[in-house]
């Protein structure tokens, strides 16, 4: 067997984060091989988080890629359980990481990834996963922009768009609107049916309960229809930066042809 010196312990702890006494094992049990002691620890590591993997992921990291010169956008959340391992360097460079090759490779390259997502759960001895990700493809004559809004050194509300007709900094204004903004919906049409039908009963409830006449009950539905409206679809929100003006107008003849958001903890 070979011989476990103090310079071996230190590297290894170093390269893995693993401690002391879990080290020295783990260089025993795989006979000084350094790349076989990094496996066991890991595959110890994971077969000990099993334990925590029902732990809530209530906190975590959020990255955006946009690569307009090869037509690509991504947006990736990294979840975690707190928020001192969220905003942690290690953390913080891996969702980028994710985001990159989300953008640049597609789907499959998460998977590929799932290794650095392995060691770092053995590492900071939390439940990781990939949380929520999307990934765009512009179409012809449409530009990619983003927003990320940053909190404690890590991304925690990332925004795409793709606008078909405008410029690139048109769709990040309206990406800056839609981290605040939080729309639900880009069109009216979006909306399901069952939803409008649901608030619409509401609304008709509420309006009665409050004695208003049956007479005015339909003209008042419809306006706050259009107050519900205004609050969950994007082109009919007033515009964050100035509100008597609506997204529809501010992109004018330009055309949002989608949004995504990808906000920690949701």
């Amino acid at each position: 067997m070979a011989e476990v010196t103090a310079q071996d312990v230190k590297a290894l702890r170093a390269a893995t984060g693993a401690g002391i006494l879990d080290v020295r094992r783990a260089l025993v049990e795989s006979d000084g091989d350094f790349e076989k002691a990094k496996r066991w620890l890991r595959e110890k590591g994971l077969a000990g988080f099993a334990k925590r993997a029902g732990r809530a992921r209530a906190e975590g990291a959020v990255s955006v890629v946009v690569e307009n010169d090869k037509g690509v956008a991504a947006v990736v959340a990294l979840e975690c359980e707190t928020d001192f391992v969220a905003k942690s360097a290690d953390f913080v460079r891996l969702v980028d990481d994710l985001a990159e090759a989300l953008a640049t490779v597609g789907e499959g390259s998460l998977d590929a990834l799932g290794e650095k997502v392995d060691d770092l759960k053995v590492t900071v001895k939390e439940n990781i996963a990939v949380g929520r990700h999307v990934r765009f493809e512009a179409g012809s004559g449409a530009v990619l922009d983003s927003y990320l809004h940053v909190q404690n050194g890590r991304g925690v509300n990332g925004v795409l768009v793709e606008l078909e007709g405008g410029p690139a900094g048109l769709a990040h204004d309206v990406a800056v609107h839609i981290a605040f903004a939080r729309p639900e919906y880009l069109r009216r049409e979006d909306v399901p049916a069952e939803a409008i039908a649901a608030e619409r009963e509401t609304i008709l409830a509420t309006a009665r309960n409050e004695g208003k006449p049956e007479a005015q009950l339909d003209k008042i539905v419809a306006g706050r229809l259009n107050g519900w409206f205004k609050e969950h679809v994007l082109l009919d929100q007033p515009y964050a930066r100035d509100e008597k003006v609506s997204i529809a107008q501010l992109v004018g003849d330009a055309v949002i042809r989608r949004f995504a958001q990808v906000v920690v903890g949701t």
